[in-house]
């Protein structure tokens, strides 16, 4: 622990506000995960088989398939197969699914915008603790003149340069985590696409 704040200690004011942003990220990473896991984000088995069941003609089945289900492809063929069922004219009921699917994806997004966020101020951070490092190191070296010490000067420069890694180490994880869940949200979008005009195709055809 106490190497740990001597660590903090020697990057300055911003590696501590990185070190808050790399627990604070974590966290919403990790909420994220949970998130997504609850909206059954990986989910699509009962929505494909539900599809299927509709297209088949089988309509009672279909609606047992997805009926209390949580997962988003589920509750987006629910109600689109609602929308069909309430006897809309075509056009309205396309209207009612897309709205229910844009805030189905809504919801896989929340959060998103803040890992977007700290992985662009992250490393802006760190190098603003690196320059602000450069520039105390600097001071010394012009108040110590024709005496400094070229090894103290090189040990300002290397702990200035802590804040940068330390600003990098947060924004790639939190890069890689928002491209992560960016790619399940438009894996979601474009199955729920398909599931949709496939029911939409079917309705029309019958």
């Amino acid at each position: 622990m106490d190497a740990m704040i001597t660590f903090l200690q020697k990057g300055g004011p911003a590696m501590w506000v990185i070190a808050a942003l790399s627990v604070a990220t974590l966290a919403l990473i990790l909420w994220k995960l949970w998130r997504l896991v609850a909206l059954g984000a990986f989910a699509g088995a009962r929505a494909e088989r539900a599809v299927t069941l509709w297209q088949e003609g089988a309509r009672d089945e279909a609606r047992q398939a997805v009926a209390g289900r949580a997962g988003l492809r589920a509750r987006l063929v629910r109600a689109a197969i609602g929308a069909l069922e309430a006897g809309l004219p075509d056009a309205a009921a396309r209207e009612e699914t897309t709205r229910i699917a844009r805030r189905l994806l809504a919801e896989a997004r929340a959060g998103l915008r803040a890992l977007e966020l700290v992985s662009v101020i992250a490393p802006l951070l760190g190098l603003l603790g690196t320059v602000l490092g450069m520039i105390d190191a600097f001071q010394t070296l012009q108040a110590s003149g024709a005496t400094a010490d070229p090894a103290d000067l090189a040990g300002g420069i290397w702990e200035a340069l802590l804040t940068t890694a330390a600003g990098m180490s947060v924004a790639i994880p939190a890069a890689m985590a928002l491209s992560w869940f960016e790619a399940v949200a438009d894996s979601a979008r474009a199955d729920m696409e398909d599931l949709a005009t496939r029911l939409f195709l079917a309705g029309e055809g019958r």
